[in-house]
């Protein structure tokens, strides 16, 4: 059984790799037919597969929607493994008044607990509606941060926008780590990778940076080398994997990486690359 380097976020100890949910779950950041290919392709047991494969490299957390589909696929791989994982929810929910019922905040972080979450951010796409840039301020965040705690769960802020951070630690906001897009391509960021960077390194909490690969446009070795490289020793890095062997392949680069060794991961083999051995 391995143990992949840990970090704490919250009181809470857990992997610095996060297994991101979107190679799961069917946003590719590509093409709706991309999409398709993956909504018909992972099953429960697909999944079970390949966190089974991250438990057993000691990659105990995972972040996503509280999804049956997701619910059952982390109960297998924990039945498997012998090991449990850290359930990182991202939830949207109503923000205004006359939603549905089952929308409201207060149901959807009860689900979250529910389903055995241990921490609860409500999603870029509710954080960043809430950032008012004119006054510095994050509207409403203390009272949904409030509503985790209460359930007993950590909160966090996961965001798009890099202004959220630095409200964030200005403002003394309830959170106990960030979510932040960052690669080395800048896909998805408002600002340069520099800027960013400097951002991560300046923050108050531990940071989860997510997207390291740019939604699969940057090769495993480059996007992974830029971010472990540029983050400190108590952030994370969150990565999606669409089978067992991308699984290994990202934790064995990573733990190179991790480890200042020249990645030594197996290699495409093309007809066009013979003379290169």
């Amino acid at each position: 059984m391995g143990t992949f380097p840990r970090t704490c976020v919250g009181g809470v100890e857990l992997s610095r790799m996060i297994i991101g949910t979107n190679w799961f779950l069917g946003w590719s950041h590509t093409s709706a037919a991309k999409d398709r290919f993956i909504k018909s392709y992972q099953t429960v047991q697909n999944l079970a597969d390949i966190l089974t494969v991250f438990l057993e490299a000691g990659v105990d957390a995972v972040m996503g929607m509280p999804l049956p589909l997701l619910d059952e696929a982390m109960k297998r791989a924990e039945d498997r493994s012998g090991r449990g994982l850290r359930r990182i929810f991202t939830p949207h929910f109503n923000l205004l008044p006359g939603g549905p019922p089952e929308m409201e905040p207060e149901r959807v972080f009860d689900h979250c607990r529910s389903m055995g979450g241990t921490f609860c951010f409500p999603h870029q796409c509710m954080t960043d509606r809430l950032v008012d840039r004119l006054h510095e301020r994050i509207r409403d965040i203390d009272r949904y941060t409030a509503m985790i705690r209460e359930r007993g769960m950590v909160p966090g802020l996961s965001t798009h926008m890099p202004e959220s951070i630095v409200i964030a630690d200005k403002t003394g906001a309830d959170v106990e780590t960030y979510i932040q897009l960052y690669n080395a391509a800048g896909f998805l960021m408002q600002v340069e990778a520099d800027w960013v960077m400097r951002i991560i390194r300046n923050a108050r909490k531990p940071v989860m940076t997510i997207k390291p690969l740019a939604a699969g446009r940057l090769l495993p070795p480059v996007g992974l080398a830029f971010v472990w490289n540029t983050i400190r020793d108590c952030d994370m890095v969150t990565i999606g994997t669409t089978t067992p062997d991308e699984a290994r392949e990202v934790i064995d680069i990573s733990l190179d990486l991790l480890h200042r060794r020249i990645p030594d991961n197996e290699l495409q083999t093309t007809r066009s690359k013979q003379t290169l051995v």
